[in-house]
């Protein structure tokens, strides 16, 4: 079995980015959310690029995106060279086709919140992605916030994962998980089998910045 991808996202500095640069992670996330704390400009994004890049990174970025408008995506792209869009909120099938005709080489990654008191059996989870078959390079899951979406640092129930699991499966994609992920319990996440990468965000923050010591650990716990 090949390793988890990893992906730690909320980047917001250069120093930070180039000490992450030489660590074992797949993929780095930016906040282009304006309600989040973690927001960075594209500019910020670039330099961060550049510096992880200059620091010998190998890493695949991530933009984080709610609702974005085309023109949105258009502009950021055009200042900011992201490998992943990564939709957050209520984005339809068509508005992932049209990602997919007008940025061609730029992967489309679709994140469904999942509220405990939803059904999130085979029939369930088939009606909600159904008309993203196709469409998607990997889904997501996170613990869904009526107010910023997602990003909130809670656990959701891992229990509704295999439904998921058996969709992405049968799409030929992965499945990350996110959602209140942190040192102490990632590798309980990653013995289940269930998912094929996590995304790490405040479990590697002290005091709401990103810590290395953090990061490092959590590596460590994904690709011992």
């Amino acid at each position: 079995m090949s390793a988890p991808l990893l992906k730690v996202c909320g980047l917001r500095d250069a120093a930070t980015a180039a000490s992450a640069a030489p660590l074992a992670i797949d993929y780095i996330g930016f906040m282009f959310v304006a309600t989040s704390k973690r927001r960075v400009t594209a500019e910020d994004a670039r330099v961060m690029i550049e510096a992880m890049r200059a620091a010998g990174g190998r890493q695949k970025f991530v933009g984080v995106f709610v609702d974005p408008t085309i023109e949105e995506l258009e502009a950021l792209l055009a200042d900011s060279p992201l490998d992943v869009l990564q939709l957050h909120g209520a984005e339809s099938p068509a508005f992932v086709r049209e990602c997919r005709s007008r940025f061609p080489g730029v992967a489309v990654w679709k994140v469904m919140g999942i509220a405990g008191e939803a059904e999130h059996g085979d029939d369930a989870v088939e009606a909600r992605l159904a008309p993203y078959g196709d469409l998607l390079d990997a889904l997501l899951l996170d613990t869904f916030d009526p107010v910023v979406g997602g990003g909130t640092g809670r656990t959701f129930r891992w229990d509704v994962i295999p439904a998921y699991r058996r969709w992405t499966q049968a799409q030929g994609i992965p499945l990350f998980a996110a959602g209140g992920l942190h040192e102490g319990n990632v590798g309980e996440l990653l013995a289940a089998g269930i998912v094929d990468g996590v995304d790490v965000s405040s479990g590697v923050e002290t005091d709401g910045a990103k810590d290395l010591d953090k990061i490092r650990t959590f590596v460590k716990r994904v690709k011992p």
